[in-house]
């Protein structure tokens, strides 16, 4: 005779989205507090803010230098898959179907297309469902009751996807339905008070996280869509390489003219950055004083390279002399020298500076 042993189930699987905040952290904790088995995903745009600033600018060095992503996932105890989606993410950005927030943000769009690369993900690994830590009311675009189920629906992922945040005001998804999740044991967090997922963290004992009310994505600056704006606007076309996005990140840019615009090295970090361009771009350093690399991006005449070696000249610490030496060095061309006399602040329009 055989002994009869009772079907267990597997442990149910759930991949995280992992931005590297604290609603996230909390979600994905939430979850395996119920014995879910969690892996986190953090899909790569190249917009990330993730301390990349901070990891060049001298103002910013007391700032945490990590990816916040990868922190969460080491306070939680989990494995961390992070999903490079530059080239799928482009039609996100440039052709919104739902348009783009107070700057150049596609929220919505984002949103969608991150939860359905999530369903790509579990289907193609054999997880179950998905977590994200959004909360209704939180964002204005893509966290209101009506476009979180519209997310759930166009994304695909339908009631595979789990708000542990803000489930009692959601939907009864699959996870409870088949018993894996206990719907009281989540959470039901409304509006933009982030009071109620401090407290909780502090249940759970996590410290030092990323300051919860923190945007992680560059095209929720406003400074930063603007210079998006100019380069899509002076090229003619809403394209970009990940060259471009990074470069928009660092220095001060103006256009003193429409067919060029300058990129100036605001401190040393920024210095040594853009020194990785200078095979791509025409660049300029004053040599007479100390001062910064500034790379030149568009079509120049010499009247173009001679405003731009004053604008250098201006930025340096030669502002006062009477005369500057700036070495200007073309794309694949000997470097020459220019005497120039600095810019005056008030020669520099507001206007120049993006």
């Amino acid at each position: 005779m055989f002994a009869v042993v009772p079907f267990m189930s597997q442990k149910p699987k759930a991949v995280a989205l992992i931005s590297g905040g604290l609603d996230s952290l909390l979600a994905a904790r939430v979850v395996m507090e119920q014995g879910v088995h969690v892996e986190g995903i953090n899909f790569f745009t190249g917009f990330c803010v993730e301390g990349h600033t901070h990891a060049i600018r001298k103002q910013d060095r007391a700032k945490p230098k990590r990816n916040n992503a990868l922190w969460s996932a080491e306070q939680l105890g989990i494995k961390l898959h992070i999903v490079d989606v530059i080239e799928e993410y482009k039609d996100v950005v440039i052709n919104p179907k739902h348009g783009y927030g107070s700057n150049l943000n596609p929220c919505l769009d984002c949103k969608v297309f991150m939860v359905g690369k999530a369903c790509e993900w579990i289907e193609a690994h054999g997880f179950d469902f998905i977590i994200t830590g959004e909360v209704i009311g939180q964002r204005p675009m893509s966290q209101r009751k009506d476009t979180m189920q519209m997310i759930a629906r166009d994304s695909g992922a339908e009631d595979r996807l789990v708000r542990p945040l803000c489930a009692k005001n959601q939907p009864v998804t699959m996870p409870e339905t088949r018993g894996w999740l206990d719907r009281d044991q989540l959470y039901g967090f409304n509006g933009r008070s982030r009071k109620p997922q401090m407290e909780l963290a502090e249940k759970f004992g996590f410290e030092d996280y990323a300051q919860p009310a923190g945007g992680c994505c560059f095209l929720t600056d406003k400074q930063y869509s603007v210079k998006l704006a100019d380069l899509w606007a002076t090229r003619g076309t809403r394209e970009y390489d990940l060259d471009d996005i990074m470069l928009l990140k660092v220095g001060r840019h103006l256009r003193p003219r429409p067919n060029f615009k300058i990129i100036v090295g605001r401190e040393e970090g920024e210095n040594r950055f853009l020194e990785g361009y200078r095979k791509r771009f025409v660049h300029m350093i004053p040599r007479s004083h100390s001062g910064p690399l500034v790379l030149l991006d568009g079509e120049l005449t010499a009247g173009d390279i001679e405003l731009a070696a004053r604008l250098t000249a201006r930025f340096s610490k030669g502002r006062d002399a009477e005369q500057v030496t700036i070495e200007v060095k073309p794309v694949d061309a000997a470097a020459r020298r220019l005497e120039v006399k600095p810019l005056t602040a008030d020669e520099i329009p507001a206007a120049w500076y993006l």
